[in-house]
């Protein structure tokens, strides 16, 4: 996966603040969510990112966090953070 260049170059703080350097928006993120963006940033899968998710957080087996980590993935193509056509 060819990972985005405004994605590498997003500032990101350990307590989830966000800065898009190309824009000056400003975005906050929770502990999961860092997760994710750590995840893309590393080039890995949406499969890679959920099972690095139920691993790192009590994740009820229930749960579909592929379909998550994709409406996340979503979120950052709507703020302009990922193009169009990102896929993880």
């Amino acid at each position: 996966m060819t990972i985005p260049q405004k994605l590498r170059d997003l500032a990101i703080s350990e307590t989830g603040f966000l800065f898009d350097p190309y824009t000056g928006s400003t975005f906050s993120a929770n502990e999961p969510g860092l997760t994710v963006l750590e995840g893309l940033r590393e080039g890995l899968s949406v499969a890679d990112i959920a099972a690095r998710l139920r691993e790192a957080f009590d994740v009820p087996a229930a749960a579909d966090v592929e379909r998550d980590v994709g409406e996340f993935v979503h979120l950052l193509r709507r703020s302009g953070l990922v193009p169009e056509e990102f896929t993880a």
